[in-house]
């Protein structure tokens, strides 16, 4: 369901969320964690299990249809022909869901054709006598109309109870792309019910903040997901704000990874070949197809995000970068971008990846000149390759790039200026500036920080222009670089009353006040105060 590509993992989203990625899990990790603990640790946070509830147990045991032997008996071989899933690795008891069962059971339909294991369950218990009527439904709703829930479809399926015949969707529904919901089936709303709860109560939110307006963009999972990511992006710039240092590497990591992506099916020219969509997002100014400038919708709506990744760039960049401006911000997450051209940038671009990636690079033709020069007569010997793990990197995206292929997770942002940013509304511009952008100013020059490239063609023929000579097509800052440009933010209010909290000695009825000796941690605290 949700709608972000990572690799290595079957998560709702079309199976490429992370392993260990957004499915619902909260209370079940708590008790993962419980588990971990010493022992002496969990006895404090384990809860006292209540009491089993044995009523209608009798009678469960009456209503048997079988005897105990007789069912241990018909157990012979059933494992075998009815094996656990193989994400499940042999396991039939978890403390959470897969997942990719989350995957698989959202995309079940009214029509769908299941098959329960025959007696799967021991008779003389309250779930033998359930199952066995239950089991007998054809489809899933007819096992919904039985008195199942989407839960019991978890678990029957990861305990080799369940299997799916078919057909299922190639995509979970979401409901709030629906206008006419007199087309939902039983079986629809109750996933829809359902999973909105599960995602809701185990991500710490409210089921009302889910709601998404109809037609929107957003799909719901999508939302939950982007508002942990929001949530989790405040407390970040929060923390960095009161120690007093910039936003790190890690923290935009994980605010990326807990975004929730975009399928974007019309940035054809990026896209790899045999790919429909890739995962990539546009936060900041933009123009659309009928020439309106604005704000994104997911600006507005998630301004800690935004704020979050400016002030990454803000504080590293460097001294001779200082005139760098941007509008705009373009998130991708998992692709190798194709060789392609960006549209109508103005001036140069920053790029920085962050995630644990192996490849990766960009492949940049900085002398390609759009006018003259042809995109696929672009050589391999005049690309300029940048490893992105080692740094970040100004270029001109209106020239030739590309990512090579890669390992891992890799996320990408680029900062750059639309090339309608003189356009722009007032509200518009200083909305960005509240947000940590640099905004350009009307008369910038678009060649002050990297030159006009020259072009291959020319080039070849030894009639380039040879203006602006030292000054370079692309640049790239070493990490270690950028980093000693880092420089401690000034201490807030709230940091400067901690610290006089540490140099002021509480005084205590009845006894002399004393002055410690001051340390010097403490002297630090004072300077800074």
């Amino acid at each position: 369901l949700v709608q972000t590509r990572c690799a290595g993992s079957l998560a709702p989203c079309s199976l490429e969320r992370w392993a260990g990625g957004m499915a619902p899990r909260g209370k079940a990790n708590a008790e993962v964690d419980a588990a971990q603990q010493l022992p002496e640790q969990q006895a404090k946070i384990v809860k006292k299990r209540a009491p089993r509830n044995i009523q209608g147990l009798a009678e469960a045991k009456a209503a048997a249809k079988m005897t105990f032997a007789e069912w241990k008996e018909h157990q012979v071989g059933m494992d075998e022909q009815w094996p656990v899933p193989a994400y499940m690795r042999g396991q039939k008891c978890t403390t959470r869901y897969h997942d990719e069962t989350y995957a698989v059971v959202t995309r079940w339909q009214n029509e769908t054709r299941i098959q329960y294991r025959p007696h799967a369950k021991a008779p003389g218990t309250k779930s033998h006598v359930r199952y066995e009527a239950y089991s007998q439904a054809t489809t899933v709703g007819e096992a919904l109309a039985a008195g199942t829930l989407p839960a019991d479809w978890c678990w029957d399926y990861e305990k080799g109870f369940l299997k799916v015949l078919g057909p299922v969707r190639d995509e979970p529904i979401d409901t709030s792309k629906i206008t006419d919901e007199s087309v939902l089936t039983d079986v629809d709303k109750a996933i829809e019910y359902w999973y909105r709860r599960e995602l809701a109560r185990n991500l710490g939110l409210k089921v009302t903040d889910l709601s998404v307006g109809k037609g929107c963009s957003e799909t719901t999972p999508m939302r939950a997901h982007r508002l942990v990511a929001q949530r989790n992006a405040k407390h970040r710039l929060e923390a960095a704000e009161n120690e007093g240092r910039s936003v790190t590497a890690e923290e935009v990591r994980l605010t990326l990874q807990e975004w929730g992506f975009a399928k974007n099916v019309t940035r054809e020219n990026v896209r790899p070949e045999g790919q429909e969509y890739v995962f990539s997002d546009t936060m900041g100014l933009l123009r659309d197809r009928q020439g309106d400038i604005h704000l994104t919708p997911s600006t507005k709506s998630y301004p800690e995000i935004v704020q979050l990744l400016n002030k990454y760039l803000s504080d590293r960049l460097p001294a001779e970068m200082a005139g760098f401006s941007w509008t705009t911000l373009n998130l991708n997450c998992n692709y190798s971008a194709k060789l392609h051209r960006d549209g109508n940038n103005f001036g140069p671009s920053f790029l920085a990846a962050f995630g644990d990636f192996e490849g990766g690079q960009l492949n940049a033709w900085p002398e390609d000149d759009r006018h003259v020069d042809k995109l696929e007569d672009l050589k391999d010997q005049d690309k300029v390759q940048c490893d992105m793990n080692k740094g970040i990197v100004l270029f001109n995206g209106n020239c030739g790039h590309s990512v090579e292929s890669f390992t891992g997770q890799r996320f990408s942002v680029v900062y750059f200026t639309v090339g309608c940013f003189d356009k722009a509304p007032e509200e518009c511009k200083q909305g960005l500036r509240d947000l940590g952008m640099s905004y350009p100013k009307p008369t910038e020059d678009r060649y002050a920080l990297l030159r006009a490239p020259r072009g291959y063609t020319a080039l070849s023929k030894g009639d380039a222009k040879k203006d602006r000579e030292a000054m370079p097509a692309i640049r790239f800052f070493p990490h270690e670089h950028v980093e000693a440009a880092v420089k401690p933010s000034a201490p807030t209010p709230q940091k400067k009353q901690a610290a006089a909290k540490q140099l002021t000695p509480n005084k205590q009825p009845g006894k002399r006040e004393r002055t410690a000796a001051e340390t010097t941690s403490s002297k630090r605290c004072r300077a800074a105060a």
